[in-house]
Parts: structure tokens; C-alpha cells; sequence
């Protein structure tokens, strides 16, 4: 019995140990000493395309191809049984598909005899993509005659943009997610005399801290294993500009690194000793007030009154609702030219909705939201209201089921007389409010959380949090 259960548990402890390995999000390869995969996890899979019965118990170099001038770093590790780190290393499998992966590599001891090597992984391949997929180089397609709206609010924006164009000043652009901040900073650029000079686009909050930093300031052959001589984004921008979005996003470290940069107008490659003159106008963007971003400790204060020369902040879409028809008007003819349809515009129930609804997407939001509409329309010449997608429908009918002003008003009449922290006001509205739709819905939980926009689950959790037991 008892050789069962042990048995049973080495079964279990199997199984996890597999179900970690493929749950990680890095490559994991072993070889016994004789070169024989006898672990290949689900990532590694992914990564290298290929099937686990094509690998498992296999030699990896049956089963894999390395260029001349390159051997695998798991055979090397078996053969000097000395680790390995950081290692860039480019080979093909077995359908001759280019794989390019960063490694760790580690040879194993047992009764200090070497009995295999091990290989953590990054995916290299996909990180390359992924840059070039968020580096946006030599593509600009805004100028300010592009940027829709006769409001006084974005007439006020465009004006002080089109004087940040006199000079080289660097440029810090605010706004919420949507409001068209890139739009703002290819206006900029095209408007200078650096229009026939790079313009060059990196979002910083798109790749990690070690990769951003090579990819802005460049590399020196040598630097670490694999490194080659590389200009970084700076050096490319050269003459030009260099927008970062989210500038915010940059660790502290990073963003001292770029305030000496800012600061000298140099640049110094990783792993090299000399600096190089750089002359690039930086444009950055985030869609945080940078007070708030300097509380939060988000962005260094000295990084902030360096960038934010000029500083340019642009309205959210709900502070100049007098643009949405001339934007409506704008979408519906640009999708009127890639589908081939005829639409004419919004029909009065839309358009009153579009001027009741919040907006947090801003003007990204109602693109999408003409897009989808247009997408389900048949022969109509108007948008309406069912043909709005169900997100927007939603929230919608959500706002309608929310309590007035006026209401929350006079619950703060009849519940301040002695003024008490926010938190405990708060809390004594919700359970006010919870106890006033329980009521209404004869203390029927699950209708009450459908009203009130919440899951069965959630609550029952903030009735117990408000210590509410129903009636």
C-alpha cells in the first residue's frame, strides 16, 4: 500500500513539474550528456515550430542545423561544461525555418560528473518583430490640416503646436489615450525645417528595459556576447526627430540615462567609451498629467522641465463634443471609400447619443465605433442606433441606470453633518445605494448585481465588505 501511494505521488509530482515547464513563458531544451533532448517544453515548441515526437529523445544535431562559423550553446556547454550567458545564437530546425533565440546555458552535475546541460530561451525572433512592428521610421503622414475640429478648445492646441514648429525646442505632448497625440507630433515634424530629415517613432512602453535601452542608444561590438556594432535610434534620428510615446513608461534609471542625453546632445553606445554628437528634436508623449506621473514617482521632475519646454496638452473628445459631427462626417466618408458604400450620416438617435456618451476612448473610440456600425449595414443611408455595436449599447443603458446629481446631492445633505474622511463617505453611499436597489428588487441578489452592473460574485463580496446581510 504504501509503495502505491508512493508511486501515485511521483506520478503527481510529474505532472506539475510538466505543467510548470510548459506554463513559462521562456524556452526550456535539456540534453543528457550524450546530446539526447530529454526536455523539451511547450514554449520551446512554439519558438522553434516544431512537434515534441521530432525532438524528444533525439540528438539535437539530427535535428537541428548550425551555420559553419556557429555550434549549438547546449553541445558547447557539454563539451567545456562551463555556463553560458546571454548568448545570441541563430540556427534552422528541421523544415529549414530561421530561429533566433537569446540563451542561458547550464551543464549539470551529478557526483560532480557532468550528466546533461540545460537552455533557458527568449524568443529573439519575435522581439525583432515586435520593434519593428512599434518603430514607425520615415512615415509621416499628418500635418495640421489633417487635425479635425473648429472648437475653441483644439483651434487653441493646433495654434500653439504650429509655433513649436519655429524652433528645435523639445516637445512634450499630453493627452488622454485616443485624443490623437502622434497626430499632434507628425504635425510638428512636417511643419519644421527638419520635414526632410527621420522622423522615427518608438513606443517605450512596448519592449522591455533592456531591449529599450540598446534599441535608443545603440551597441558596441563586444559589449556582450553576440553584440554587434549598432546605431541606436538617436543616431538613425539624426538631424531629425525621435517621438517617444509614453515616455512615462521608461524605468528611472532609463530616464536619467535620457536626461544626459537631452542634456549633452550625446549619445554613448552600450559597452563603449566614447560619446557621439547627436542632433535630434525629441517629441514625447504620455497620456498622464506629468504632475501626477512625478507623485506617482512615474517621471523624474528634472526629465519633466527638460522636455516640457513646450508643452502641449490636448483636449479629451468630451470637452469639444461640438467636433463629433465634422469627425462623424470625416469617418463615414473614409469608410464610405474603402467599403464602396453610400452612407449619409447619423440618424437623430445616434447623434444624441454621441453627444450624451463619455467618451473615454476620445476620438479613436468613435472611429472604431463608425467602423463597426458600417461594417453591419446593408442598404441603410443612416447610422442607427442598432447598428451601433453592443459594448457602446451597453454602456449606454448603464449610464441611464446611474443615479442622478441631484440625488447624490441631497444624500450628502442628510449624511454630513460631521465631515468625515472620503473613504468612509464613499463607503456609506455605496451601502446606502446597494441597500436602495436590493430593496427595489425585493432583496433578489442576482438582479440587483445584473442592475447594478456586477457579477453575483462581486456582490455578494461588497455586501460582506459593507457588512450588509440582505434585509
Amino acid at each position: 500500500m504504501e509503495k502505491t501511494n508512493t508511486v501515485s505521488h511521483l506520478q503527481f509530482l510529474n505532472q506539475m513539474y510538466k505543467r510548470i515547464l510548459d506554463e513559462v513563458d521562456v524556452g526550456v531544451h535539456a540534453v543528457d550528456e550524450t546530446g539526447k533532448t530529454i526536455i523539451y517544453n511547450k514554449k520551446m515548441m512554439q519558438m522553434e515550430s516544431m512537434d515534441l515526437q521530432d525532438v524528444i529523445n533525439k540528438n539535437l544535431l539530427d535535428v537541428f542545423m548550425f551555420k559553419d562559423d556557429q555550434s549549438s550553446t547546449l553541445v558547447k556547454a557539454l563539451q567545456e561544461g562551463k555556463e553560458a550567458s546571454n548568448v545570441k545564437q541563430t540556427y534552422f530546425n528541421n523544415k529549414g525555418r530561421k530561429i533566433t533565440t537569446i540563451n542561458n546555458t547550464i551543464p549539470i552535475y551529478q557526483n560532480e560528473k557532468l550528466q546533461g546541460a540545460v537552455e533557458i530561451a527568449n524568443d529573439v525572433t519575435k522581439l525583432e518583430r515586435l520593434i519593428k512592428g512599434n518603430l514607425n521610421k520615415g512615415t509621416t503622414r499628418y500635418t495640421f490640416d489633417k487635425i479635425i475640429g473648429d472648437s475653441p478648445a483644439i483651434k487653441e492646441v493646433i495654434e500653439s503646436a504650429k509655433r513649436a514648429t519655429r524652433t528645435s525646442s523639445y516637445v512634450l505632448i499630453v493627452g488622454d489615450t485616443g485624443t490623437g497625440k502622434e497626430l499632434f507630433a507628425q504635425s510638428i515634424h512636417n511643419g519644421s525645417n527638419r520635414l526632410s530629415a527621420p522622423f522615427i517613432s518608438q513606443n517605450c512602453a512596448a519592449l522591455p528595459d533592456n531591449l529599450i535601452e540598446s534599441l535608443l542608444f545603440g551597441t558596441k561590438r563586444g559589449a556582450f556576447t553576440g553584440a554587434v556594432d549598432t546605431p541606436g535610434l538617436f543616431e538613425q534620428a539624426n538631424g531629425g526627430t525621435l517621438l517617444l510615446d509614453e515616455i512615462n513608461s521608461l524605468n528611472l534609471n532609463l530616464q536619467a540615462k535620457l536626461l544626459r542625453v537631452l542634456q549633452e546632445k550625446t549619445i554613448r553606445r552600450i559597452g563603449d567609451t566614447k560619446d557621439t554628437p547627436v542632433d535630434v528634436r525629441v517629441i514625447a508623449n504620455m497620456n498622464e498629467d506629468p504632475i501626477d506621473a512625478i507623485a506617482n514617482n512615474r517621471m523624474r521632475k528634472d526629465l519633466y522641465y527638460r522636455l516640457g519646454v513646450v508643452t502641449i496638452f490636448i483636449p479629451a473628445l468630451k470637452d469639444r463634443k461640438e467636433d463629433i459631427p465634422l469627425l462623424v462626417q470625416r469617418f463615414i466618408q473614409k469608410y464610405n471609400e474603402l467599403f464602396q458604400m453610400n452612407v449619409k450620416g447619423l440618424s437623430e438617435e445616434v447623434q444624441q447619443s454621441f453627444f450624451e456618451y463619455d467618451w473615454l476612448g476620445n476620438v479613436r473610440e468613435l472611429e472604431h465605433i463608425i467602423e463597426a456600425a458600417m461594417n453591419i449595414m446593408m442598404d441603410e443611408e443612416l447610422i442607427l442606433y442598432s447598428h451601433l455595436p453592443y459594448q457602446y449599447r451597453s454602456k449606454m443603458q448603464m449610464k441611464e441606470r446611474m443615479i442622478p446629481l441631484s440625488t447624490v446631492d441631497t444624500f450628502i445633505k442628510e449624511n454630513s453633518d460631521v465631515a468625515v474622511p472620503l473613504k468612509y463617505q464613499m463607503e456609506l453611499f455605496e451601502k446606502s445605494y446597494i441597500d436602495h436597489v436590493l430593496s427595489k428588487n425585493d432583496f433578489n441578489i442576482s438582479r440587483t448585481a445584473n442592475l447594478l452592473g456586477l457579477s453575483r460574485q462581486s456582490l455578494q463580496y461588497r455586501m460582506k465588505k459593507l457588512n450588509m446581510n440582505g434585509k
